[in-house]
């Protein structure tokens, strides 16, 4: 991947990317990619790492939204949130001949931002919280301070709910600015977020990231699923079980979206390499 963003200082660090529904994901696993980013921020030339956790939904929603692709194919860095995306990371990289020995695992948005929280404070890590509303930000900073004591939290900011127009990003600005932090942690859901996070580390040349249920799940104001189900890919059905009149539809017609996709995308390559 190429652009802004701090896209250089990770070019540097020879990580390879595999192809889903022709959108690149970093190969590599949840502890290296914690510790690369704290390696990125600490690096005096740069101007902030923008962070993508992309799962099914997010490429199923690129695959109808061709700007919400060129963002996931321009500047930043996409992990894959869930083991569907990493399962079909494998897939095309064996199917390019490239990866019959690589390993691709998952690298979630809510496991990311604990261990960033986590290993930060020996960086005197500066978190950022943005989304969510202003009772849940209150559990998560409290949460935090328990569950980690010596994380630095300088501040947070409920937005209004409402457009990503120019009086959102001046207010975001304005909140965040004044507390100089390291890291913005954004949770607005995909792909809202994501666009968010990009244009708020162009204006502010800081880290972000769009972790969207992280808050709710660490401030326990929602259930995350259990690591066996996430670990057998099917962590979308107990959110469906837990959020089914505002999940439905994302699974309905998403999931089928990202599989035709990726599977035709790997036709694609096949066929290349045939």
């Amino acid at each position: 991947m190429t652009g802004s963003n701090g896209a250089g200082e990770w070019h540097a660090l020879h990580h390879r990317s595999a192809l889903v529904a022709g959108i690149p994901f970093q190969v590599t696993t949840l502890s290296d990619a914690v510790e690369d980013v704290l390696s990125a921020i600490a690096d005096p030339a740069s101007d902030g790492v923008t962070l993508r956790f992309a799962n099914a939904y997010s490429v199923a929603e690129a695959t109808r939204d061709r700007s919400y692709k060129n963002l996931l194919c321009s500047s930043g860095i996409n992990f894959p949130d869930g083991t569907p995306v990493s399962w079909y990371m494998r897939r095309a990289l064996k199917a390019d001949r490239t990866g019959r020995h690589v390993t691709c695992r998952p690298v979630r948005g809510p496991s990311f931002f604990e261990m960033l929280l986590d290993k930060g404070r020996r960086h005197d890590l500066r978190h950022f919280l943005l989304g969510a509303s202003e009772e849940t930000l209150a559990l998560l900073t409290a949460s935090i301070q328990d569950k980690y004591p010596g994380a630095v939290i300088v501040g947070s900011y409920s937005p209004p709910f409402g457009p990503l127009d120019e009086t959102f990003y001046q207010r975001s600005v304005e909140a965040i600015s004044p507390c100089n932090p390291n890291f913005v942690w954004v949770a607005l859901g995909a792909p809202k977020q994501d666009f968010a996070s990009a244009e708020l580390s162009r204006r502010l040349h800081v880290s972000t990231a769009g972790v969207g249920a992280a808050f709710d799940f660490l401030a326990g104001t929602a259930s995350e699923a259990p690591q066996w189900i996430r670990n057998s890919g099917l962590e979308w059905v107990f959110r469906l079980a837990t959020e089914p009149r505002r999940l439905w539809k994302r699974y309905l017609f998403g999931n089928p979206r990202f599989v035709v996709n990726a599977e035709r995308a790997l036709w694609k390559i096949k066929r290349a390499k045939a």
